[in-house]
């Protein structure tokens, strides 16, 4: 059964940090894109924060987070990372690990295999 574990949101202020992690069982983190989102609001798009590729090791990170969220894997731990630094209140979002087959990056949400549950980070100005 595969499943996709995030853990380590929370409530920060403006300013701070926070290191999320996406455990993988089931499957191979090394052999998958994998990916962040993130959804601000129940019925907003769930956007791609930022993504790794399985094969390349090129990232990928959105324009509103370049320079402060920074994705990383440890292919031994089976664990993909997103450090977030510099937060912001519109930082605030559900967070989501995704996981997705192929040889090049998806940019859209739906053409990823695998998601997480979610994880809250809330930022308070």
């Amino acid at each position: 059964q595969v499943q996709l574990v995030e853990s380590g949101g929370g409530l920060v202020q403006t300013g701070g940090s926070l290191r999320l992690s996406c455990a993988a069982s089931g499957l191979t983190f090394s052999n998958l894109n994998a990916a962040w989102f993130r959804q601000a609001e129940a019925g907003k798009e769930r956007e791609l924060v930022a993504a790794i590729s399985w094969n390349t090791g090129i990232e990928y990170s959105a324009d509103s987070v370049k320079g402060r969220f920074v994705i990383s894997r440890d292919d031994d731990k089976n664990t993909v990372y997103l450090r977030m630094d510099s937060l912001t209140p519109e930082d605030t979002a559900v967070y989501y690990c995704a996981a997705a087959r192929g040889l090049m990056i998806p940019k859209t949400r739906y053409d990823y295999d695998y998601w997480g549950q979610g994880t809250q980070v809330t930022v308070s100005s």
